[in-house]
C-alpha cells in the first residue's frame, strides 16, 4: 500500500469574506422602504408565466424557506407578501469593485470568486498586522461604515477552513478556526458541508458508513480514492485540514472609482459640484496609489426619487491627474442635472485604465 505524506501548511493567513445577501442587501439599502419585508431577486413570476430563478433573497425572505437557484414561482408559493426585485446587476458589479478596492488597501493577494465573496492572503499585508482577526474586523468595518453592507468573514490557515468558517456565524459573523483546534473541528462536521459534497456523493460516503469528517479522517485515502476519484483523495486531505492551494489574484483592475450616498439630499449645484470634486480627488489618489491612468472619466448621479443616470467623456490621452479628472467631471454635470431634484447619490469612474 502506498502511503503518501501529509504536508500541511500551517503558517499562511486566509480571511475568507462571503457578503450577507449581497444583492438584497444592496436593494435594501438603496431602498430602504423593503427594509423588514422580505425581498427576493428574481423576476416576479406573475409577470413571467412563471419562469426565473431566485438569485438571492434577504434573511426575512430566507424564513419562508427561500434560497438561491429556486424557481420564482416556488418562491412566490413559499411567500406570495414578497417583494420580488429583477435586479442591477451592473450596480452590484460596481459595488462589487468597491468591496474590491477595500480588500486591497490590507492585501494584493486577493482571489475574488464571486461578486460578493473573496479570498485574501494576508500572511504579508500593507499595514503590518500579524493578526489575521484584526484584518478582517477592519474590513467588516469599512465595508460597513462606506458601503452600509455587512458581511461575515472566516480566518484560518487555508482556503478550505476560511470558506467553511466564514459560514458559521451568518449574517455578521467572524470565525477563527486555528490550526489546533481544525482536526476537532472538521470530526463534528457532516459530510454535506464540506464544499464539493453533493447530494449524490453524500449517498456513496453514506453506503461506506461515513457521515461526518471524523469518519473520512479515519477511513482509507485509496479506498477513497477508488471510490470516489481524486476527489475521494482530496476530500481525505481536507478532512485532515489539508489544502495547500495558494490565494491566487485573478482580476486585473478595470476602472477606479468612487461613489457617496447622501442621508441628506443634495439640492444646491455649488454642493453637487464640490462633492464631485471631492469624489475626483479619491480617485485620482487611487489611480496614483496604483500607478493608473484612464482615458475615460464616468460620472453617476442618483435623484430622490431613484431615477439613476450615468455620462462618461473620452479623453485623448490616459491621465491620472485630478485636476483634469474635476474639471471633465463638473463639465458633464452641468449638462446633468434635474432642476429642484434632490440628489442622493454621486459617483466619479475613471475606466478604459
Amino acid at each position: 500500500m502506498l502511503i503518501f505524506p501529509l504536508i500541511n501548511d500551517t503558517s499562511r493567513k486566509i480571511i475568507h469574506v462571503d457578503m450577507d445577501a449581497f444583492f438584497a442587501s444592496i436593494e435594501e439599502r438603496d431602498n430602504p422602504e423593503l427594509i423588514g419585508k422580505p425581498v427576493v431577486i428574481a423576476r416576479n413570476p406573475i409577470e413571467t408565466g412563471g419562469r426565473g430563478v431566485v438569485s438571492t433573497a434577504n434573511y426575512v425572505a430566507r424564513k419562508f424557506g427561500i434560497h438561491s437557484a429556486m424557481s420564482s414561482k416556488e418562491a412566490y408559493e413559499l411567500c406570495p407578501q414578497a417583494v420580488f426585485v429583477s435586479g442591477n446587476y451592473e450596480h452590484y458589479r460596481e459595488i462589487s469593485r468597491q468591496m474590491h478596492e477595500i480588500f486591497h488597501r490590507y492585501t494584493d493577494q486577493v482571489e475574488g470568486m464571486a461578486l460578493d465573496e473573496a479570498y485574501l492572503d494576508v500572511t504579508e499585508n500593507k499595514i503590518g498586522a500579524t493578526s489575521a482577526v484584526k484584518i478582517a474586523k477592519m474590513i467588516q468595518h469599512d465595508i460597513f461604515t462606506e458601503l452600509h453592507l455587512t458581511s461575515s468573514a472566516g480566518v484560518s490557515y487555508n482556503k478550505f477552513l476560511a470558506k467553511i468558517a466564514s459560514d458559521i456565524e451568518k449574517p455578521r459573523g467572524l470565525t477563527l478556526i486555528t490550526p489546533e483546534k481544525a482536526l476537532d473541528f472538521l470530526a463534528n462536521l457532516p459530510v454535506e458541508e464540506f464544499h464539493g459534497v453533493g447530494a449524490k456523493t453524500a449517498e456513496k460516503l453514506e453506503v461506506l458508513g461515513i457521515k461526518t469528517g471524523k469518519e473520512i479522517q479515519a477511513y482509507s485515502p485509496q479506498i477513497l480514492a477508488e471510490k470516489l476519484g481524486i476527489f475521494g483523495w482530496e476530500l481525505y486531505l481536507k478532512a485532515n485540514g489539508i489544502h495547500n492551494s495558494p490565494v491566487k489574484p485573478n482580476r486585473l483592475r478595470k476602472s477606479v472609482g468612487k461613489e457617496k450616498t447622501y442621508g441628506k439630499l443634495l439640492y444646491l449645484a455649488e454642493d453637487i459640484k464640490a462633492e464631485i470634486t471631492i469624489l475626483s480627488q479619491k480617485v485620482s489618489d487611487i489611480l496614483g496609489e496604483n500607478k493608473l491612468q484612464g482615458s475615460i472619466i464616468v460620472i453617476k448621479i442618483r435623484y430622490a426619487d431613484f431615477a439613476t443616470m450615468t455620462k462618461r467623456v473620452s479623453l485623448d490621452e490616459k491621465t491620472a491627474d485630478f485636476e483634469t479628472i474635476a474639471q471633465q467631471a463638473r463639465k458633464l454635470l452641468e449638462n446633468s442635472l434635474r432642476e429642484n431634484a434632490g440628489v442622493r447619490l454621486l459617483g466619479v469612474t475613471v475606466t478604459g485604465l
